[in-house]
């Protein structure tokens, strides 16, 4: 781990286009040691496409990047990571001998992960057997296995039981307790209220960003509870209620939004509107 705490990395007015698509425009993130990034985003928001960047596996048409270099670097990408017709431990030994960790290191950092992962009793068994949980938690700890200065996660928890999702967040959390910068993509919401930043984007553009508490301020208008919807175009059910946004300010004493996903749903239609 690197020794300056206060270094940063991230994305700075990032722009990737292939041929006449922009997957991210002007995009900017800062990755802190000791702290979590969360992106989020549907489907072709520009969540992977912003993470490959950061891993330097895509170039920026525009902007520039900042990294520790690729040696200090974890990446675990969406539904990969691991090599199935490997067992366990060799997927292990398999990475240990491209990032240079061995002797003593690399066993303690073995029986550390395993142990972690639930996976002491599963070393022999191939990867391609292993439980869906079972594979995201190998592919994070292969991402992890050389103790990285920026470990960047693509959708780690997605498609995974929520026991495994518990697991994943305590690795990560001890990641960051050792002082690593976390940047990870997700869908789900919960988790990224866990994180000290959150960045939304939506068609390869910022949506809305800032900590968790600054996103449910930062909403456009805001967001009430209702019976029924006043106008079904800017309306969505949660649960047996509507939420009806409105782009006037909220009355006085009424929080903005309820949470992230009403923040979330709120930007967007906002975006909607004002684009109309």
């Amino acid at each position: 781990m690197t020794s300056d705490a206060a270094r940063q990395w991230g994305l700075h007015r990032v722009t990737v286009k292939y041929g006449d698509t922009t997957a991210l425009d002007n995009v900017s993130l800062d990755a802190r040691p000791g702290e979590v990034y969360a992106v989020v985003g549907g489907d072709g928001a520009g969540k992977t496409t912003a993470l490959r960047c950061l891993a330097g596996a895509v170039n920026p048409t525009e902007g520039s990047v900042s990294t520790p270099g690729r040696r200090s670097i974890g990446f675990m990408p969406t539904a990969a990571g691991v090599w199935g017709d490997l067992s366990v431990n060799e997927n292990i030994d398999f990475v240990a001998a491209a990032q240079g960790v061995t002797g003593q290191s690399l066993s303690d950092r073995r029986e550390e992960l395993l142990e972690a992962t639930g996976l002491t009793g599963a070393t022999s068994r191939l990867a391609r057997q292993l439980s869906g949980g079972m594979r995201q938690k190998l592919a994070f700890s292969l991402a992890m296995l050389h103790r990285p200065d920026l470990l960047i996660l693509d959708e780690p928890s997605t498609g995974v039981d929520p026991v495994s999702r518990i697991d994943l967040w305590r690795m990560i959390s001890r990641a960051t307790a050792d002082g690593a910068a976390v940047v990870m993509a997700t869908t789900y919401l919960d988790e990224a209220q866990r994180a000290s930043q959150v960045l939304a984007l939506d068609a390869g553009e910022v949506l809305i960003e800032g900590t968790p508490a600054d996103v449910l301020t930062r909403v456009p208008g805001h967001v009430s509870i209702v019976d029924a919807p006043q106008d079904r175009a800017l309306a969505w059910r949660r649960g047996r209620t509507w939420r009806q946004w409105s782009p006037e300010d909220p009355p006085s004493g009424q929080p903005r939004v309820e949470d992230l996903e009403d923040a979330m749903v709120a930007a967007g239609l906002s975006k909607e509107v004002t684009h109309a």
